[in-house]
């Protein structure tokens, strides 16, 4: 939608259908003071700048980030808010302490000016209901995000400080996505503490649910990032790595199957005339076939072509294994030396077994 200070501003398709809902509930709550169409304009208005200063909120991280040399791909915003997307994580708790809090406090600080506003504008007029209520709403939204608890702003300023406390980045993630978790039941409780569902306050209990939602489900997400972060060390090819032998594809696939138990293989490349491996023998498929029906078939017709996209360095690990593998998705993957020599054979779902329940 825009590009602020160089960075690209987009808006989820989602949004525009809760903002219409907000804008029905926000006239609604109007008409004791306004009438006819007048009250769904100043309503739109209303959300439209609620919406710029959820901008802004996301722009003063964003802007504080690249300030530290942190690349800032997009901002985004959604029915609930929006989100900064940082690609690195800052180098020091106090820089983590200081992109988090820059949200909360231009908030407050946008609260603050609309309570000096309130004070010049004239009381009961169209722009005083305006400036009131970005003044609440903004209040509202600093003091919230300020709540201990990921994924909001105040549980990355929690994270900052478990951090620095103990030296170590993931266990203070885990620490502060765990007190999200505690907010978030706190928050579903509250309806049943304050009395809003005996007093039919259905609307406000439904918003409490999803912000509650939101929270377990972004606090989740912030544990399986920091799980995956800490198992990417252990992540390499050399270890991952399945035997592989080489065979014709004349062959039957029931000889290659014994040849490769001999062996104790758990792969089968097929090589050509010149002994240069020109595709990999696909496991499930393998698998597929009936014992019975495997002397009558050729393993060449189980594999898949070589493409340079498959072939990976036996060297490679973390996070360019991740990223050479997305590039070009398959289920079986050539490995070799930097002579050009085959090392083995990478199995996608080797790889997927080292992230399970993460």
């Amino acid at each position: 939608m825009a590009r602020p200070f160089g960075i690209p501003v987009y808006i989820s398709p989602y949004w525009f259908v809760i903002a219409g809902v907000f804008i029905v509930i926000y006239a609604n709550d109007l008409a004791s003071t306004l009438h006819g169409g007048i009250r769904f304009v100043v309503a739109a208005a209303f959300v439209v700048l609620l919406y710029l200063s959820v901008l802004v909120h996301e722009l003063s991280h964003s802007v504080v980030a690249r300030g530290y040399g942190l690349p800032v791909r997009r901002i985004l915003l959604y029915p609930l808010g929006g989100v900064s997307e940082i690609d690195r994580e800052p180098q020091t708790p106090a820089r983590e302490f200081l992109v988090s809090a820059a949200g909360p406090a231009l908030s407050l600080a946008l609260g603050a000016a609309g309570w000096g506003l309130t004070k010049v504008v004239a009381t009961g007029t169209i722009p005083w209901t305006l400036v009131r209520q970005l003044m609440v709403a903004n209040i509202i939204v600093g003091i919230f995000n300020l709540l201990p608890g990921l994924p909001l702003d105040g549980g990355r300023m929690l994270r900052a400080g478990v951090w620095k406390l103990t030296g170590r980045p993931g266990t203070a993630t885990i620490a502060a996505a765990w007190a999200g978790r505690i907010l978030a039941l706190g928050l579903l409780v509250l309806p049943f503490y304050t009395g809003a569902l005996s007093g039919g306050d259905l609307v406000s209990t439904l918003w409490v649910v999803v912000i509650a939602a939101f929270m377990w489900v972004g606090a989740g997400q912030a544990i399986r990032a920091t799980r995956f972060r800490e198992r990417l060390p252990q992540l390499q090819a050399r270890k991952l790595a399945r035997k592989a032998i080489s065979v014709p594809a004349s062959l039957p696939l029931a000889e290659a199957v014994r040849r490769a138990d001999e062996s104790r293989a758990r792969a089968l490349v097929i090589v050509d005339h010149d002994s240069k491996p020109i595709a990999i023998v696909n496991e499930s498929a393998v698998q597929a076939t009936p014992p019975q029906r495997r002397p009558w078939i050729e393993a060449g017709t189980l594999a898949r072509t070589i493409e340079p996209g498959l072939v990976l360095p036996a060297d490679l690990s973390g996070m360019a294994l991740l990223d050479a593998v997305r590039r070009s998705p398959a289920t079986e993957y050539l490995l070799v030396e930097p002579s050009g020599q085959v090392y083995g054979v990478l199995a996608a779902r080797d790889l997927d077994a080292q992230f399970a329940g993460v």
